[in-house]
């Protein structure tokens, strides 16, 4: 095949001919303008950002309040226990013959819940009056004769200074007078003995019936009439130690554990609020009465006692509950309001506000707050949860910013 060349002497370019005509060929000058055109878009872009100011932000939900738990600053179980409670039992041993109660009585200090044989014990008692009364008896018949004797020393005295009769005579009435006066003397003291053996006898008669330490319920009847009982544990396992257990319910109140990692939330007087796992609607109030001072090494827990500020029927001791602390300044506010991350919450002198996002810009919403507390605050007024908050906020944040939200988890 032949080469055309008149078309390649075409296609030479010419001594002196400027390339730069070539550069601006309508292919060259498209391409120029594609590019430019971008580079304006990427800076429109910039520009519109910054007229616009969107600000990247992260931001976090406010919960909304959960009745009385919110304003806790921690959460606790245990029970219900009752600081007068006493297992009652005889103070002599002996057979039971009648018992005067059921679980559930209400009973009064100083009742009568159960009797003992008595057999013995009147016996003993029998056995105690007739010794007083022979006491008696001998003390009587002394004084007669003492008071003989004091006549008859009388006469003699008479006697001895007419020299009727010797002296030795009177001497002996004296001797017998002085004697009887101690024999009178012994039979005083037998007879404080013999009356102080009765006093002991009729004690331990009425010792026979066991009585009602303090006012209270019956929760256990641990005797049945013809069971033996003692106030002291015996061998073989037929001798019981108790009749009854009463619980004092007005001394009713709440323990629970708290572990030492967190016993620095707790004050005494502290408010709280506490649910019954049998009544979780329920709320009942009380206040910490005491943190006691000793820690348990094996489970790292520090026991406080609560005071229920209602008794009610409806709590029985051993029942379990769950317990929250309130702020340690007892405010009712606070524990009613919500609670937020304390970066959330911005100062300004002596107000206090948050940046509330609300489609898709920040608006200044002033608040009122309780003291931070491990990281939250507690809300008094301003917001009732849900709202989205800003935290950490930008310096450059302005009312009616627009943001770029990067929600973040409470």
């Amino acid at each position: 095949m032949s080469l055309d060349k008149a078309a390649l002497e075409s296609l030479r370019l010419e001594h002196g001919t400027d390339p730069g005509r070539y550069r601006d060929s309508p292919a060259r000058k498209y391409r120029w303008w594609i590019a430019g055109g971008l580079a304006a878009l990427v800076l429109a872009a910039f520009a519109w950002r910054a007229i616009s100011g969107a600000v990247p932000v992260q931001t976090v939900t406010v919960e909304a309040a959960d009745g009385g738990a919110d304003g806790a600053v921690l959460n606790a179980s245990g029970y219900v226990v009752a600081r007068r409670l006493a297992t009652v039992s005889s103070k002599v041993t002996g057979r039971v013959t009648e018992v005067l109660f059921e679980e559930g009585a209400q009973v009064r200090e100083g009742q009568v819940l159960a009797r003992l044989d008595p057999a013995t014990g009147r016996a003993e008692y029998d056995v105690a009056d007739k010794g007083l009364d022979a006491a008696r008896r001998n003390l009587d018949e002394i004084e007669v004769r003492l008071a003989d004797a004091r006549r008859t020393l009388a006469r003699n005295r008479s006697l001895v200074e007419r020299k009727l009769i010797a002296q030795s005579v009177v001497d002996a009435s004296e001797a017998e007078v002085a004697a009887l006066q101690a024999r009178l003397a012994a039979a005083n003291a037998e007879v404080g003995v013999s009356r102080s053996q009765l006093a002991l006898s009729r004690q331990s008669l009425n010792d026979l019936e066991v009585r009602a330490p303090f006012t209270g319920v019956v929760i256990s009847k641990d005797a049945q009439p013809g069971e033996t009982v003692s106030p002291m544990s015996a061998g073989g396992g037929f001798t019981r130690t108790g009749i009854a257990t009463i619980v004092d319910m007005d001394s009713r109140e709440i323990e629970v554990d708290v572990n030492e990692a967190y016993i620095n939330r707790v004050r005494e007087g502290q408010k709280v609020e506490s649910v019954l796992d049998a009544y979780p609607d329920w709320k009942i109030p009380g206040h910490v009465i005491s943190i006691v001072p000793t820690a348990d090494r094996q489970k790292a827990t520090v026991r406080v006692r609560i005071a229920l500020d209602q008794l009610d029927p409806r709590i029985f001791p051993d029942m379990g509950i769950k317990v929250s602390f309130r702020e340690p300044d007892g405010s009712t506010q606070a524990a009613g309001g919500p609670r937020i991350p304390a970066n959330a919450l911005v100062k300004e002198g002596d107000a206090r506000f948050v940046w509330l996002v609300r489609d898709g810009k920040v608006e200044k919403h002033a608040v009122t707050a309780a003291g931070a507390q491990d990281g939250q605050v507690t809300v008094l007024d301003g917001l009732a949860g849900g709202e989205v908050l800003v935290v950490d906020a930008p310096r450059r944040l302005r009312d009616g910013s627009t943001v770029e939200l990067k929600v973040k988890e409470q």
